[in-house]
């Protein structure tokens, strides 16, 4: 298989500032973005998740052996025993199919993913205006309970001090606004 090479946009943020929503708004509305699939050690949720759409489920020996054989592109623990990764295979199938590859990741993933690809990567940190507004959204979720809600907004605070090191740092405080910048943000790097 030849190396196909394209560009990537990296969104990362702290769980609840919307950066999966403006991902969605995105993907739904420009037809040459493919999201790519991160794979995780994570348990996937019945019912509600399926392996090679939402993730790929993998056992954590099985990505330890990816990791040694250098199959991806960025990996973290996120959470204790829960690692969350990129396959190097899901970026090149979505270049195959001619796409810019489009991330929904961890701070750390996504900085490491600048780091791996450069110039040809765009990397978007969204944040909200507060911690308080954050942790409202968190709890109006109402699928976190009150000590992993709690763990979040701990990790929130850390991922917060990363915001610095992206490319440009898009706040959600009116979402039909950050659509909007976010088109922007994505228009400008893939006409460079």
């Amino acid at each position: 298989m030849s190396k196909v090479s394209g560009k990537l946009v990296i969104f990362c943020a702290p769980s609840g500032s919307g950066k999966t929503t403006i991902v969605q708004h995105l993907i739904k509305n420009n037809s040459n973005l493919g999201f790519s699939i991160s794979a995780t050690t994570r348990p996937k949720r019945e019912g509600i998740e399926e392996n090679g759409k939402h993730y790929y489920f993998l056992t954590a020996e099985d990505f330890k052996q990816r990791i040694e054989r250098e199959e991806l592109a960025e990996w973290e623990e996120v959470y204790e025993g829960t690692i969350y990764g990129t396959l190097k295979s899901e970026i090149e199938r979505l270049w195959e199919k001619g796409k810019t590859v489009l991330f929904d990741v961890d701070v750390k993933g996504g900085l490491n993913l600048k780091r791996a690809y450069g110039d040809k990567a765009l990397s978007i940190f969204v944040k909200v205006p507060s911690i308080e507004v954050l942790e409202q959204r968190l709890r109006m979720r109402g699928t976190e309970s009150e000590e992993s809600l709690q763990k979040r907004l701990k990790k929130v605070k850390e991922e917060m001090e990363y915001a610095p090191f992206f490319d440009h740092v898009l706040v959600n405080d009116d979402l039909q606004t950050s659509f909007d910048k976010a088109q922007v943000l994505l228009d400008a790097f893939l006409e460079e």
